[in-house]
């Protein structure tokens, strides 16, 4: 069982920054793809970006690719979300997500969940 708790959401006005972090319970975290989703009000949970176990694989969902960075530092049990020039449409809570096996892009995939952070985007 692995316990995930976020943090780092906030209000930030239009072309801001924000960068969000995952700590995480486990002391082998190098064993856990990770990934990032989100979900607006009203509507699904999507995929925003994952990462491999060793770092060296990242996926982005076409909507955040070339202004998200997702990164990881196995020693310190954490994952972190860098998102920069964020749009109206950025608004979400943004959860982190753990699993053993195969990087997935659906949430079904995922056994873990943190509480989930709100990202609050204002024009």
């Amino acid at each position: 069982q692995v316990q995930l708790v976020e943090s780092g959401g906030g209000l930030v006005q239009a072309g801001g920054s924000l960068r969000l972090s995952c700590a995480t319970s486990t002391r082998f975290l190098d064993f856990y793809k990770m990934a990032w989703f989100r979900q607006a009000p009203g509507k699904e949970r999507l995929f925003v970006a994952s990462i491999g176990c060793k770092s060296g694989t990242t996926t982005y969902a076409d909507a955040v690719k070339g202004r998200f960075t997702i990164s990881r530092d196995n020693a310190k049990n954490s994952v972190y979300l860098q998102m920069n020039s964020l749009k109206v449409e950025d608004t979400a809570v943004y959860y982190c997500a753990a699993r053993i096996g195969a990087t997935k892009e659906t949430s079904e995939a995922y056994p873990y969940w943190g509480q989930g952070t709100q990202v609050t985007v204002s024009s």
